[in-house]
């Protein structure tokens, strides 16, 4: 089933537009009541966006209406949404977060009672009962204020008790869900937290901060000579990294290093990492070599779950910082990942600068293009015929992977191979072709 408002991390848009606003969120509260089926509690978290209180307000009205009872968590990270739909015995979890995205943006995402996050069919069946759904009428609404620091708990427990005495760590919440939880407990294990972006106002989440511009944590970092430097997104699903030279770690590079740890300790389920097509075969080439093996799904932590879940796998995520450690919760959790780092780096002694070397990455660019129109990719001859054109010539040295994005108006372009000179001419022809056919903003 095709799904119109769904996309690859629940529905996201400018609040105020046509999808995003009050009246959406309680027709789509009720429908997925609806699809629900059962009675029971639904937990909802947000972000600090200024919109995040109405519209987690109407999808709780939406769902009361379909006789479910929403408790709402306030502003939690979305991990610390999914730890508490399993921990609740919650048949439902949302979290009103657009993300990475700017402020003027918000979005919602759904979780199982499993804490898992809904299939393409879930959401494609929610998105079935839309038409049907009438309007609904205003209830009271319960609160639940404990989920934070049950989170904290779980989360804190990673490492023993005064593990991170004498610890300096840059920490850059993005202005977002984190403000509060990282940094709680980075302080319980016993760190000096120096804070970035830690300072929400509604409209300033994501703003030249966190994981998307990790510019002025790797600054702080060698300012106050720390450890190292984390930078959450604006949900704190996702992270990146700095090693206390200032050098900033991506997904790929987290992954690659709890692999190795993971393989040399024999605490790899199934032996396996699993990734997206976006991540570097640089990845592939250093777990393979530590004798272990790298699954492939397409883009989004979903995809990369369900994955895990069939193999066994306990670790995989995403380039972009998603990181799931399937072994504490199912879904992607920057803190967690930073956590298992700090794991990492305790027990081999060794500085982030030196454990990074693991991973040699394939050269790589990629780039984006705003587009008016989402044309199918398959009728777009000239780009086509490019993409064709550069995988023969690539062969097994690179690859080359483009997309459109899931939550924006972007054409998406990735490619690979031996060289700079070599990709960097591959993606001038790529988005050459693409504005050939496309209209471009």
């Amino acid at each position: 089933m095709k799904r119109i408002y769904f996309g690859t991390d629940g529905i996201r848009g400018p609040y105020g537009g046509p999808v995003i606003n009050e009246a959406f969120a309680e027709r789509l509260g009720l429908a997925a009541g609806l699809w629900a089926g059962a009675r029971g509690r639904v937990v909802i978290g947000r972000d600090t966006r200024a919109s995040g209180q109405s519209l987690a307000a109407s999808i709780a009205i939406g769902l009361r209406a379909a006789g479910l009872e929403p408790v709402m968590l306030g502003v939690l990270p979305t991990p610390a949404v999914a730890c508490r739909v399993r921990s609740s015995g919650a048949i439902l979890g949302v979290v009103i977060t657009a993300s990475h995205n700017p402020a003027s943006d918000n979005g919602i995402k759904f979780f199982a009672g499993t804490g898992l996050k809904l299939s393409d069919e879930d959401e494609a069946a929610i998105e079935a009962l839309l038409p049907r759904i009438p309007p609904v009428v205003t209830a009271l609404l319960a609160h639940d204020d404990s989920a934070r620091d049950l989170y904290c708990a779980v989360v804190g427990s990673l490492l023993p008790a005064g593990a991170l005495a004498g610890w300096r760590i840059v920490l850059d919440t993005a202005h977002g869900a984190t403000c509060e939880t990282s940094p709680q407990v980075l302080r319980s294990l016993g760190a000096e937290v120096v804070g970035v972006g830690d300072a929400p106002d509604g409209i300033n989440i994501n703003e030249t901060v966190g994981s998307e511009h990790p510019e002025r944590m790797a600054a702080e970092v060698q300012a106050r000579q720390a450890r190292l430097g984390i930078a959450h997104d604006g949900d704190g699903d996702r992270c990146v990294l700095c090693d206390e030279a200032g050098g900033v770690l991506d997904g790929d590079e987290i992954l690659t290093i709890l692999a190795l740890h993971a393989l040399r300790t024999q605490r790899l389920g199934a032996n396996e990492l699993v990734v997206t097509v976006q991540s570097n075969l640089g990845v592939d080439a250093a777990v393979r070599a530590a004798g272990g093996k790298v699954a492939r799904t397409a883009i989004g932590d979903r995809y990369v779950m369900e994955r895990m879940r069939v193999s066994g796998a306990t670790l995989g995520g995403e380039s972009s910082g998603h990181v799931i450690c399937a072994d504490l919760h199912p879904t992607g959790d920057g803190l967690v990942a930073a956590l298992k780092i700090i794991e990492v780096m305790l027990a081999t002694g060794q500085p982030l600068s030196a454990l990074r070397r693991v991973l040699r990455k394939f050269p790589q660019r990629t780039s984006a293009l705003r587009v008016k129109v989402k044309r199918p990719l398959a009728e777009l001859p000239v780009l086509t015929a490019t993409i064709s054109a550069l995988e023969k010539e690539l062969g097994s040295s690179g690859r080359v992977l483009v997309r459109y994005s899931g939550t924006e108006p972007k054409l998406r372009f990735l490619i690979e191979g031996p060289g700079d000179a070599v990709v960097d001419h591959g993606l001038r022809r790529l988005e050459a072709a693409a504005r050939a056919e496309l209209e471009i903003q």
